[in-house]
């Protein structure tokens, strides 16, 4: 989910185990892939313009929308796909991808908060997700960063979007990356749902001490009416009762 689609996201992300899990008080069970069947999407600048009634009459119930990244970038697509996606009945969020190298955590939570990442109780709307992966610019896998200021990038982050929305940011990675980026940390799996990121058949092994996983992104190739071209699938672990106690904040 990289603001570039680039052969090299593919070639890590296609062997990149998953990631997991959310607040246990948000996600009733940990259940097996194969009863997910709450179907959703990301979507950024690449899908181009999208027909979001089209994509909601063909099952499609929850999406995260590109919103920025780092401290200076909004998606010129952002406003048009939140306000659409809201009024064609799809349950969305935003999301943020991480530059742990250019800023503080709070400074880009800030940034997040202030551009879209916002959130109210109208049953449509996510909290917003951090997207922490494989650095695709120079500076290293991890960013530059150890394993030590990593994590304490991602908990300023995390505490700063909490402070400034009163909800837990969803997290977004690989389980590949979390662990040798973070040092197999466990903080936050107590209280943030994780998304995965995994292009397989199933969502495989967890990051360090993710009890279980609450959004699954299963490929990269997916293809759904009111969109031109490839877009990202996904799946909420749970039904959509369980989905909108997760945006309202009332489990």
């Amino acid at each position: 989910m990289s603001r570039t689609r680039s052969p090299l996201r593919r070639f890590l992300a296609a062997g990149l185990t998953v990631v997991a899990t959310a607040a246990a008080a948000l996600v009733a069970t940990a259940v097996p892939a194969a009863a997910a069947t709450v179907a959703g999407i990301d979507v950024s600048r690449y899908q181009g313009s999208i027909n979001w009634t089209s994509v909601r009459n063909a099952g499609i119930e929850f999406a995260f929308i590109k919103a920025t990244e780092g401290t200076s970038y909004k998606d010129p697509n952002f406003n048009a796909n939140y306000t659409n996606a809201y009024y064609a009945g799809v349950i969305r969020g935003a999301y943020h991808f991480a530059r742990p190298n250019i800023s503080s955590g709070a400074v880009q939570a800030n940034y997040l908060a202030s551009n879209g990442g916002a959130w109210s109780a109208d049953s449509r709307t996510l909290p917003a997700a951090l997207d922490l992966e494989a650095n695709p610019y120079s500076g290293g896998y991890c960013y530059g960063l150890s394993t030590t200021a990593m994590r304490n990038w991602v908990q300023d982050f995390l505490n700063t979007y909490r402070s400034r929305t009163g909800r837990y940011a969803v997290i977004y990675t690989t389980t590949s990356f979390w662990n040798q980026c973070t040092g197999s940390w466990t903080g936050p799996w107590g209280n943030h749902p994780l998304w995965l990121a995994r292009w397989a058949s199933t969502p495989g092994t967890l990051p360090a001490g993710a009890p279980f996983w609450s959004f699954w992104q299963y490929t990269s190739s997916g293809s759904v009416p009111g969109i031109s071209g490839a877009v990202d699938r996904n799946y909420w672990n749970g039904d959509r009762s369980r989905l909108i106690a997760l945006a309202n904040n009332t489990a």
